[in-house]
C-alpha cells in the first residue's frame, strides 16, 4: 500500500505543473463535457477533499457535477494544499487499510483530470503515460475506466 502512497505523490506532482499551465487559461473548454477549466479545477479539488474527508471518517457528500467555488486566486498553492492534506490522511496506514482502493481513485481521478488540463496546454497525448504506468506492474487502464484509452 505504500506504493500506492508514492504513487499518489508523483501522480498529483504532474498534475500540479498541469494545473500551472492551465490556470491562466480559466475560462477554456476542456474535454470534459460543460466544464471550463476552472470548473474542472474546482471539481479536482472537490474530490480530493471528499478523498480526504472520506479518509478521516467525516460523513462527507460526493463530489457533484456542478462543483462549488473552492478554488483560490492562486490554482497551483490550492492544489499543493490539497495534495499534502491527502498524503496526510492516507500516510497513516490504518487509514490505507482501512479506505482500501480510495487512494488509488483519488490518484486516478488525478491522473485523468490532470491529463484534460494538459490538453488546454497543448501537451503531448502520451504525457501521462509514465506516471500512470510507474509503478503500476500492469496496464493501468482498467484503474481510469473507459476513457482512458482515447485519454492516454
Amino acid at each position: 500500500m505504500a506504493d500506492l502512497l508514492s504513487l499518489y505523490r508523483r501522480g498529483s506532482e504532474w498534475a500540479i505543473a498541469k494545473v500551472a499551465g492551465a490556470s491562466s487559461k480559466l475560462d477554456a473548454d476542456t474535454p470534459c463535457d460543460r466544464w471550463d477549466v476552472g470548473t474542472l479545477m474546482n471539481h479536482m479539488l472537490e474530490t480530493q477533499r471528499y478523498f480526504v474527508g472520506a479518509a478521516h471518517g467525516e460523513d462527507v457528500a460526493p463530489p457533484t457535477s456542478d462543483p462549488p467555488n473552492i478554488m483560490s486566486d492562486n490554482p497551483v498553492t490550492d492544489f499543493e494544499r490539497a495534495r499534502d492534506d491527502t498524503i496526510r490522511a492516507f500516510g497513516d496506514p490504518a487509514v490505507l487499510e482501512k479506505t482500501g482502493p480510495m487512494l488509488g481513485i483519488a490518484f486516478a481521478d488525478q491522473l485523468l483530470h490532470a491529463w484534460d488540463l494538459a490538453q488546454c496546454d497543448g501537451a503531448r497525448r502520451n504525457d501521462a503515460k509514465g506516471v500512470a504506468r510507474g509503478g503500476i506492474q500492469h496496464d493501468p487502464r482498467p484503474l481510469l475506466g473507459p476513457t482512458a484509452k482515447r485519454r492516454l
